[in-house]
């Protein structure tokens, strides 16, 4: 068992402006096949829009946003709110309030590819 908090997670470098990510719980904790990210979104940052071929799971934790399906359609999320985003469906997840847009996103190993040495 490994019991960790998130403020002890370092942070990883998301590839886009305005946010930051941390792996809480992945492979250096013994995790082979899941890791569990926290995402951390400043007001007005975005995550880009993008596809991956595995599904992810997101749970809300702090602040007001958005999550963009394929069609562009915006459609709120807060604290409390839960997301399934399936393999190889085009989307992004914006703030749109006022605070940090904060959440937890849990994909298989292979969506968080090691850090290169």
């Amino acid at each position: 068992m490994k019991i960790k908090r998130r403020e002890d997670a370092p942070l990883a470098a998301p590839g886009y402006a305005g946010a930051t990510k941390q792996i809480v719980l992945g492979p250096a904790d013994g995790s082979n096949e899941i890791v569990l990210r926290y995402f951390s979104l400043a007001e007005g940052g975005a995550t880009p829009r993008h596809t991956h071929d595995f599904p992810h799971l997101v749970k809300v934790e702090t602040g007001r946003g958005v999550a963009v399906d394929p069609d562009g359609t915006e459609t709120p999320v807060g604290a409390g709110d839960y997301v399934y985003v399936a393999p190889n469906e085009m989307h992004n997840f914006e703030n749109t309030g006022s605070g940090p847009f904060q959440f937890i996103c849990i994909v298989p190993a292979r969506g968080e590819p090691p850090a290169s040495a």
